[in-house]
């Protein structure tokens, strides 16, 4: 499938996906979002793929939802973009492969709410974070004030969308938003050098512990046990699990694929 505003690639078992608007620094419109959810469609149901990397083309990631395609809208439409919006960032969220944001540069508004849909982020030195929202008088629309306080608790998350201040890359990470940070030059070679390790573990059990992880964010702790032995009593049997522990006592590597 060809596409006008992402890029797609695969090797090995990984798909990247790249932001491609450079003429409006990767901004989110409505083309973008529907591009965007045809991509993870596809990248869910390729059997090949085992885990997921987006990041963008340029000095941006994703600059933010696109201000003039927002301005034109008032009331039940307005609704239905950020509706649209995110509905896609919750189906990456929810994707039963692992994904890793590659922060290449700027992820404002839109683009840092989608950094809190992807479960491992890595970003280069120079990126910077914000949500801008406040200081043009609206609100974050893609769910970034529900996930941005489980990520970084109330207190801190309040700070960082009543002020809409700036974040640098390490204090992005000292937040617990990043997981970690690289120079410039680098930061491909160690997100692939990551999406490589978690390839060549177990695709079953990796989705299993996502999908637990993913309820029982939002469950009581008693809720949640039960979710994660549902999943773990699931995993036997399968071709990953018998694999995994001949390979563990033959002495040798899995071979998972």
């Amino acid at each position: 499938m060809e596409f006008k505003y992402i890029l797609m690639d695969k090797k090995d078992g990984i798909a990247t996906i790249t932001f491609h608007r450079p003429e409006a620094l990767n901004a989110l419109n409505s083309e973008v979002l529907e591009e965007l959810d045809k991509a993870v469609e596809l990248v869910a149901a390729d059997r090949e793929v085992r885990v997921a990397i987006f990041t963008g083309e340029g000095k941006s990631f994703i600059s933010g939802a696109d201000i003039n395609e927002m301005d034109q809208r008032r009331g039940v439409d307005i609704i239905s973009y950020s509706r649209r919006g995110a509905d896609v960032f919750r189906k990456v969220e929810l994707l039963p492969k692992p994904t890793i944001a590659a922060v290449n540069g700027y992820a404002f508004g839109g683009g840092f709410e989608f950094i809190l849909c992807t479960d491992i982020r890595i970003a280069n030195e120079k990126a910077k974070l914000r949500l801008p929202e406040v200081t043009l008088g609206i609100t974050p629309g893609f769910n970034g004030t529900q996930r941005l306080p489980k990520c970084v608790g109330m207190c801190r998350a309040k700070e960082l969308i009543f002020t809409g201040r700036m974040l640098t890359a390490g204090e992005a990470f000292n937040l617990g938003i990043l997981n970690k940070v690289v120079p410039a030059d680098q930061l491909m070679e160690e997100v692939y050098k990551m999406a490589s390790q978690i390839a060549d573990n177990s695709s079953t059990a990796i989705a299993m512990a996502k999908a637990a992880m993913t309820a029982g964010e939002s469950m009581d702790i008693e809720v949640g046990r039960n979710i994660e032995l549902g999943y773990m009593a699931a995993c036997f049997g399968t071709p990953d699990q018998m694999e995994g522990f001949a390979s563990f006592k033959e002495k040798r590597p899995a071979k998972f694929r």
